[in-house]
């Protein structure tokens, strides 16, 4: 397993789309929370990065798909996934090389945001800033991407076409981040069902760590997410290998 981590983590980084994948991330937020005048920073009037957390699920529902979409896809259509299947590896282990890979990805893209918290902490008045809320978001903004991971990997497995991995991958983030929270405003629903439907989705339990109070029901939603999706990934490998 650790031979695919290693391949997979440096294959990403031999060419160009690994290095334009971080520079896109970063500027985006960079024109968002520096420049454009409504999201930056400096609105709020003091010192926090509420408006990164609020801005990053957003870039992360279009970077993750583009980080995963290679993962199996690329496999299948160009036929390495005979030569995977030789290797004295487990399902599980496929996935989980593959998956870790892409989480160690996820931290390195996330790693220069760290000047959000010096540039804040410079300007704040006091020089001091909400440390365990900054710290509960980013544990958000982390959990966040590793199910958008899981959740890419699961759709990278249905399709030999990347475009289409990514389409797909792209669409079921979107649904399960801020899918239930739409529904959950429907009239219908107002009321009654309104407040359960949306603790369904991504949405409610991302801002509820990013308060900074780490409950162990968000935790367990999270990983539970991520446990669906690489299983659905892991029963598609099965049935690859079958055939």
């Amino acid at each position: 397993m650790l031979s695919l981590f290693k391949k997979e983590f440096h294959q990403y980084f031999s060419s160009l789309s690994g290095y334009i994948t971080i520079i896109i991330f970063l500027i985006l937020n960079g024109v968002f929370l520096f420049i454009l005048k409504d999201s930056n920073l400096f609105d709020p009037g003091y010192a926090n990065l509420d408006p990164f957390f609020t801005l990053a699920p957003w870039i992360l529902l279009f970077l993750l798909p583009a980080i995963t979409m290679r993962t199996l896809s690329e496999e299948f259509k160009s036929g390495t996934f005979e030569i995977l299947k030789t290797r004295p590896l487990t399902k599980w282990q496929i996935i989980w090389g593959k998956y870790l890979a892409i989480l160690l990805i996820i931290l390195i893209v996330l790693i220069p945001t760290a000047t959000y918290i010096i540039t804040i902490k410079l300007l704040s008045v006091t020089g001091t800033i909400d440390t365990g809320g900054i710290i509960g978001s980013y544990l958000g903004i982390f959990l966040l991407s590793s199910v958008f991971a899981a959740i890419g990997l699961a759709c990278s497995g249905l399709t030999n076409n990347t475009v289409i991995a990514f389409l797909i991958t792209a669409f079921v983030c979107l649904m399960c981040y801020f899918g239930f929270s739409a529904i959950s405003k429907i009239p219908f629903f107002q009321g009654s069902l309104d407040y359960y439907i949306e603790m369904l989705g991504i949405d409610y339990h991302y801002r509820s760590i990013s308060r900074g109070v780490i409950d162990s029901r968000d935790l367990v939603y999270f990983f539970s997410f991520i446990f669906f999706f690489l299983l659905l990934a892991t029963k598609k490998l099965k049935r690859s290998i079958r055939n």
